[in-house]
């Protein structure tokens, strides 16, 4: 199991790295079908090219006309099943973090929490990807309080490491009267102000997490981004008292603020995988500068 992996590993590795010259070609292509298409002479130094990229260009279809990139293999079975989750934490977690975890785990839909005792994370990673395990999520804490979440996309990553600040449970929101079993329906999910291309990445990172709702679902997942702090709220909706057009939101709860700080191309356990991209203490100083969006 553990060759297959390596073998695997190393096929994606291959994928990835053909894409600058896949991307060459692309450019290519285009060049020659925008000539053709407005009847303009081939473009001077890919004439002696000429003759092999319309051959290619004669063969494609609409799925290999475009290159596919490394982030595109990564989800590129998730429409095809259900999210599936592995959630656990550091090891001899205490009270405040069980519970939140504990509230995570109806949070994301089809979760199973793990309790991780004296499991290393190479064997969580291994358990999960033998139990077709889609994410493995990884809660931290630091003196009793929450303050750090870990998604690890399967098989092959990517790995998205966020700090957890700001954590507020669904029983300090609601009062014992007022809390009632907690929806466990699929989210319909808003994203606000992900617009920059790590804010893109970041938000097919956290989507795929989720599987895709019913249109009559009346739970509502939002994650908002605001000077690259992303805040989490998780609301239900029913009709309200002023008539039939209103709308009465009910946050359920928990409530956290998430603040990136790596993405890796790998899983969690492989320590060698490539840094994609990381926060840096210089990148605080630029304070008009966003990497999420704005």
């Amino acid at each position: 199991m553990l060759r297959r992996n390596v073998r695997l590993r190393k096929e994606y590795l291959y994928r990835k790295n053909l894409e600058g010259n896949e991307r060459e070609i692309y450019d290519k292509k285009r060049k020659i079908r925008e000539a053709l298409q407005e009847g303009k002479p081939i473009p001077t130094e890919l004439r002696n090219e000429e003759a092999k990229l319309r051959q290619e260009i004669d063969l494609e279809d609409q799925n290999t006309a475009v290159p596919r990139s490394h982030i595109d293999d990564e989800y590129a079975n998730a429409t095809e099943k259900e999210p599936k989750i592995l959630l656990t934490t550091s090891r001899d977690p205490s009270a405040p973090l069980t519970r939140f975890v504990k509230e995570l785990n109806i949070v994301f839909p089809n979760a199973s929490k793990l309790n991780r005792g004296s499991q290393v994370i190479s064997e969580i990673i291994e358990t999960a990807r033998s139990h077709d395990f889609t994410d493995v999520i990884f809660v931290s804490e630091n003196r009793g309080k929450p303050d750090g979440l870990i998604i690890s996309h399967l098989p092959f990553g990517p790995t998205a490491y966020f700090q957890l600040l700001n954590v507020v449970t669904r029983h300090e929101i609601q009062t014992k009267k007022e809390m009632g079993k907690m929806s466990e329906q699929y989210p319909h999910l808003i994203f606000e102000r992900f617009t920059t291309q790590m804010g893109k990445r970041v938000m097919n990172i956290l989507k795929h997490i989720f599987p895709v709702p019913k249109l009559d679902a009346k739970r509502i997942v939002t994650f908002s981004n605001e000077s690259d702090y992303i805040s989490f709220r998780n609301h239900v909706y029913d009709k309200g008292e002023g008539g039939p057009k209103s709308i009465e939101l009910k946050e359920i709860g928990p409530r956290f603020e998430l603040r990136l700080y790596q993405v890796k191309l790998g899983t969690l356990e492989q320590d060698e995988a490539e840094v994609e991209w990381v926060l840096r203490p210089y990148m605080n100083t630029a304070k008009k500068r966003k990497f999420l969006g704005e």
